[in-house]
């Protein structure tokens, strides 16, 4: 067995470097941008989530059918960049300046969030909106966001820092990211046990390409079938209706069903209930089932159970009766569990700074192996030069835009952080296949307040701490593929001028269609207000003057106390010899809503227990499959819906 994962780990060295971008990878990048983004946007704003797998799959069905009618064969190398540049260009975007949350709808989705947290009544009643800079976003008083459009002059350095800060990060990323995978896998020959299993199953992608139909193509369509009549009923009806109705009909409650009213009297501030969209389930499929189960036990323990006992000792203090779980997970985390996660992200840390370590002190003396021909390499030194610069661009731009915060500490994130985080994130992901913890949690936050700085500035700057370490396992999956390094280059920033006009085109119109958050939006108008609240509440906590609630809540005892009690929860769970992935769950349940956590681990115990049982060892390779097809089919739907909406509200406005 070692021998075969042996084999498996390292390519065909015999095969060569093929270049996987060119015109047809362009014309599946502005499909993907002018088809699929905007009905990733509509879906994330309904349900939460967006097109998930459906654009990747899509995008190469309709690429290899249209290659298969013109008696063209298509390389595995153009499959795969299709099959990344649809990942990239339809990705989620993490809102630049807050880290707190995740949207859907590339770039200009950071604007949208701006616009809702400036004129929020959370950012008004604790005294920040005055406060947000215009850089950031216009005031709202102005007719930018009155009127709901971006064709307006307050909104131009605003969007010149998106377009901006898209560009320096890609070179930042390709750059250090690069760097990584030489020293990781070319140096340390470290195995990276997850890349051959990525690469393969983005490489199974081409057998769609062969003219008889394959045990995939299947399972996919099925799948994907289930999808459409589900989303029909989520998605379509929510939709149509809502042209039509004030409040739009929901057949099922979006997102969630929510019990924690009904369980007070015995579990008080406990949460509980489950998301009402089936790919949770699928999704407990997929994922491994000792995370899943540790997730489920996290956030039962947590928030279920663990709340009622801090609540009745005391520790809990805000909780009132007749709380939903939004407010209810917003008090209790101010009371307690923002320490839990905190000493979570210090011993996660710690833990993977040692590994790193040991895996130093027990490797012995390698030397580096030989660069493969026509891999697309170029000089290691010149990679780390273009780092540098790319930080030292972003440090000056925040030491313009927020003159007055210390310059050592941008610094600091960017030339000392950043890269210490990524490599040992990149090394985890060598070793183990999954970056096993080495992120702390709020030293960005902490490193604001502790600073001395007086203003909210700061939190609306694009600071220079990333983690980067994940590229050099993507670098490893090009490897395997034998795709050439440069392909992915000219496909990212290729890809990067389509998502930037479509983001820009299709986030405009949607805005203009009704307001962001509103009833015709179920998942933000329920999610984004809580994500205001600790908004707000972490940039009033630099103003003079303002609140302190963030600094009040932290307590250095209970963050001691919660370490303690996880480093001997990883110890126990080494010494009775519990997959270590359980750990990592129980870790991420903490900060997970049981809402989200219940229905994936049915769908874990439907996986282990009766499918793999019903099916046989070919359940492993249909798992993924089925969440893919279920949502290219969902994803599917909601395009469709996103289409009827669009064309009926530009009929409305043509006739008004």
């Amino acid at each position: 067995m070692d021998e075969l994962k042996k084999v498996d780990f390292e390519p065909d060295i015999s095969e060569p470097f093929y270049d996987g971008f060119n015109f047809r990878t362009i014309l599946a990048a502005l499909f993907i941008g002018f088809i699929m983004l905007p009905g990733s946007i509509y879906l994330g704003l309904i349900t939460g989530g967006g097109l998930g797998g459906a654009a990747q799959w899509v995008t190469v069905i309709l690429l290899v059918e249209i290659a298969k009618r013109s008696f063209i064969e298509l390389k595995k190398q153009e499959i795969y960049i299709v099959y990344i540049l649809a990942s990239s260009l339809v990705s989620a975007g993490l809102v630049l300046g807050t880290g707190m949350l995740v949207l859907q709808g590339g770039a200009f989705s950071d604007l949208i969030w701006k616009q809702y947290l400036v004129q929020s009544p959370y950012a008004e009643s604790f005294g920040l909106t005055p406060h947000i800079p215009r850089w950031a976003v216009p005031p709202p008083s102005s007719d930018a966001i009155l009127k709901r459009t971006f064709f307006h002059r307050e909104w131009l350095i605003p969007i010149l820092l998106i377009i901006i800060h898209n560009v320096l990060y890609r070179i930042n990323m390709f750059s250090l990211g690069y760097a990584l995978f030489r020293i990781t896998s070319d140096y340390e020959k470290l195995p990276f046990p997850m890349a051959p299993v990525a690469s393969e199953g983005a490489t199974s992608l081409a057998e769609v390409s062969s003219k008889k139909e394959t045990w995939r193509w299947r399972v996919f369509s099925i799948s994907a079938m289930v999808g459409i009549i589900f989303g029909a009923f989520y998605v379509v009806i929510p939709t149509i209706t809502g042209l039509l109705m004030a409040t739009p009909l929901q057949l099922f409650p979006i997102p969630w069903v929510d019990f924690t009213t009904q369980i007070e009297t015995i579990l008080p501030s406990g949460t509980f209930g489950f998301v009402t969209d089936i790919g949770a389930v699928l999704t407990g499929f997929v994922l491994p089932f000792w995370v899943v189960f540790g997730t489920f036990i996290g956030a039962i323990f947590s928030k279920t159970i663990g709340n009622p006992i801090l609540w009745k000792i005391g520790i809990i203090k805000n909780w009132q009766p007749g709380m939903t779980a939004i407010p209810v997970n917003v008090v209790t985390t101010m009371d307690f569990w923002l320490n839990a996660t905190i000493a979570s992200g210090i011993v996660v840390g710690l833990i993977g700074i040692w590994k790193t370590i040991m895996s130093y002190k027990n490797k012995t003396q390698k030397v580096a192996r030989e660069i493969p021909v026509g891999r697309g390499d170029y000089p290691v030194p010149i990679a780390l030069f273009l780092w540098f610069v790319s930080t030292l661009i972003y440090i000056i731009i925040c030491h313009i835009l927020v003159p007055r915060f210390p310059v050592m500490l941008f610094v600091f994130f960017g030339f000392i952080l950043t890269p210490f985080l990524s490599y040992t994130s990149a090394r985890m992901f060598g070793i183990t296949g999954v970056a096993t913890g080495v992120a702390f949690p709020y030293v960005r936050e902490a490193s604001f307040i502790l600073s001395g700085y007086k203003g909210a500035d700061i939190w609306f700057a694009p600071i220079p701490y990333f983690n980067h370490g994940h590229l050099a396992q993507a670098f490893k999956q090009l490897e395997l593929t034998r795709t050439k390094f440069t392909s992915w280059y000219k496909a990212e920033f290729t890809a990067l001028g389509i998502m930037l006009f479509c983001s820009f085109l299709f986030w405009s119109i949607i805005w203009r269609m009704a307001p962001i958050p509103s009833s015709t939006y179920p998942f933000a108008q329920k999610m984004w207000p809580m994500s205001a609240i600790f908004n707000a509440l972490w940039a009033t906590s630099t103003l003079e003057g303002g609140a302190k609630w963030m600094i009040e809540a932290i307590s250095l005892k209970q963050i001691v106390n919660s370490g303690i009690l996880m480093y001997v929860l990883y110890w126990l769970i080494m010494f009775f010899k519990i997959p270590i992935g359980f750990f990592y769950g129980i870790i991420g349940g903490i900060a997970t809503i049981p809402h989200y956590a219940f229905p994936m681990f049915i769908g874990a115990l439907l996986s282990r227990f009766y499918m793999s049982k019903k099916i046989g060892p070919n359940w492993q390779r249909y798992r993924p499959i089925i969440l893919a097809g279920y949502a290219c089919g969902f994803g599917l739907i909601g395009m469709i819906s996103i289409a009827v909406a669009l064309i009926a509200k530009t009929i409305f406005q043509i006739i008004y």
